[in-house]
């Protein structure tokens, strides 16, 4: 697959990094993030336009974690060293630490996906079930119903909490994380006091503190409902897999076979969608090759499912984004049944 992929850049003449088409998305999206955090301090505008506004915050911002920094986080922007750390910033600009995302995401979430106590994307403790792997409580038989609110304050428990309790312990979920220092934790720190100015001081000197607060609020919920219910698709749904977990510390099979057994593809034909959730919706082609601009994503993932297919190995994949919401939602219902009577994942 690794040698199909290559041949495909060599024989079209095309770079995996560096995009022209990239560069422009970056510049539209900044811009758009940028305009719509103008128009909700500064711009002389009615209440309901503000609040238009900050909804339209949350969406940029959103557009920046997927397109910009996920990329320049996984070192798939551009070959310069110096961009990909510029731009993977971008994430201490949201309000969240690029030091324990780079640990949390690049290294744990894509080598240990979808197994329990190991990736932390799929723990969020007692409040719901998502691994046949978890335990279940009597009110997790709700969770279909009552998760897609509690996904809204995933960037508050993230603004908060969790960069700080993994500085203080140490440790990103079950695993251990070395402790930023020097340059990284300074990195951290200036982070958050930026966000914190941009957020909440500098338009305090133009509101009342009560109005700041509640825009804030408005502004979060969007931002943490799209990201979450975006990441979800690709892995907490009932085509997914979910190991057991290793006893030996020896996964089940190889990292690619793992890869695709545990991430599901959606909506691959809705152009609109892969542009703003910056090829997220090919999550298999970014799990295989996540050193590749996912702009090159709808192209090779022609190659990687003719390959799949060829080896006898499942290439996961919804049609549509709704059907992704459907599936992820009956994968919740099975979750929160007694674990005698919660579907098997998909192989």
């Amino acid at each position: 697959m690794r040698t199909r992929v290559n041949e495909y850049f060599t024989e079209n003449g095309l770079q995996k990094r560096d995009q022209g088409a990239m560069y422009l998305k970056t510049a539209t999206i900044f811009l758009w993030l940028a305009a719509s955090y103008g128009v909700l301090v500064f711009a002389p505008v009615p209440a309901w336009v503000r609040a238009v506004a900050a909804v339209s915050l949350g969406l940029a911002a959103a557009g920046v974690g997927f397109s910009v920094m996920h990329d320049a986080g996984h070192r798939a922007y551009s070959k310069s060293k110096r961009v990909n750390s510029l731009l993977f910033l971008s994430i201490d600009l949201l309000g969240a630490s690029s030091y324990v995302w780079n640990i949390k995401h690049n290294i744990i979430h894509h080598s240990f996906a979808n197994i329990d106590e190991h990736d932390d994307d799929i723990d969020v403790g007692w409040l719901a079930r998502l691994s046949p792997e978890q335990d279940r409580h009597s009110f997790h038989r709700f969770q279909h119903f009552y998760i897609w609110p509690l996904y809204g304050f995933l960037m508050f428990k993230w603004h908060f909490f969790d960069d700080f309790y993994s500085w203080g312990t140490g440790r990103i979920g079950q695993r251990k994380m070395q402790r930023p220092k020097g340059r990284d934790a300074l990195t951290l720190i200036l982070g958050k006091l930026v966000w914190f100015t941009l957020a909440f001081v500098v338009p305090s000197f133009f509101f009342p503190i009560p109005w700041v607060i509640a825009t804030y609020f408005l502004f979060s919920i969007v931002l943490g409902l799209v990201m979450a219910v975006v990441f979800q698709l690709a892995h907490c749904v009932e085509e997914a897999h979910f190991p057991p977990v290793p006893q030996d510390m020896k996964m089940e099979t190889d990292w690619a076979t793992h890869q695709l057994m545990t991430t599901v593809d959606f909506g691959r034909d809705n152009r609109l969608l892969s542009w703003y959730i910056g090829g997220l919706n090919f999550q298999v082609e970014h799990h295989l090759f996540p050193g590749i601009s996912h702009i090159h994503y709808p192209a090779i993932s022609k190659i990687v499912e003719q390959t799949c297919v060829e080896y006898g190995i499942p290439y996961l994949s919804q049609p549509t984004f709704l059907g992704g919401i459907r599936s992820h939602y009956r994968h919740l219902r099975a979750m929160g049944r007694a674990p005698e009577l919660a579907a098997p994942a998909a192989a």
